[in-house]
């Protein structure tokens, strides 16, 4: 009797090595991955030419609508009124370093204390702070002084306010608190936004209260309207 030999896939075919066989099946996988690599690049590209390119700021505009928002600032060195004209009838008022500077500060004149020598009639109602907590005394009170001592001019008030008045600065810089003239949209005209100390009085910042004022009067009710 004959033996049957099966086929053996293992088995070395005449001519053929076992490294060419892989070498060959090698080339094939990597001839497939330069197709895939070459439509994605293309697919990529014709993706990228579909989408229009992102448009630049106009500079123009952008610095239009930087200079549209404005904050109205403390003008000029702090003074006090001194209730004297002078010939035009013009109030006079005194540089608070005229003062300051010829005599060295307090630093235990605090708001609340009556005062003894100057300003007998300012009302302070702002905390336990000392004068010199906000106003510089190395420059005769002509500059505000930070929590860190650092001095900032007058104009620069709101720095000093937002360190304590955190949630308020918050506020203002969302639009939800500070009065406000103009417009929303910075693109269809200017804003003018109120200071600190134009609403507040900075010794005693408490907005005073006040009631609202009456409603409109409806002409179809008994008493309102015109005659």
């Amino acid at each position: 009797m004959i033996p049957v030999v099966e086929p053996n896939s293992n088995a070395r075919e005449p001519g053929k090595s076992p490294w060419k066989r892989r070498a060959f099946r090698g080339g094939i996988v990597l001839f497939a991955c330069v197709l895939a690599a070459g439509g994605w690049a293309t697919w990529m590209a014709a993706a990228s030419e579909a989408i229009p390119p992102k448009r630049p700021a106009d500079p123009v505009t952008a610095s239009v609508i930087a200079q549209a928002a404005f904050i109205r600032k403390p003008v000029g060195r702090p003074a006090i009124a001194t209730g004297v004209l002078d010939e035009k009838g013009n109030p006079i008022s005194v540089g608070c370093a005229t003062c300051h500077t010829t005599k060295p500060a307090n630093n235990d004149a605090r708001l609340g204390v009556p005062l003894a020598n100057f300003h007998q009639g300012l009302i302070g109602k702002h905390g336990s702070l000392s004068c010199t907590s906000c106003h510089n005394p190395a420059e005769g009170y002509g500059s505000l002084r930070l929590a860190d001592g650092k001095s900032v001019p007058y104009s620069e008030v709101m720095t000093l306010c937002a360190q304590c008045h955190g949630p308020q600065f918050r506020d203002y810089q969302h639009g939800a608190h500070g009065g406000m003239t103009g417009h929303w949209d910075l693109t269809k005209g200017g804003r003018v936004r109120n200071n600190c100390v134009d609403c507040h009085d900075p010794h005693a910042p408490k907005y005073p209260t006040v009631l609202p004022a009456r409603g409109p009067n409806d002409r179809f009710q008994a008493g309102g309207g015109h005659e």
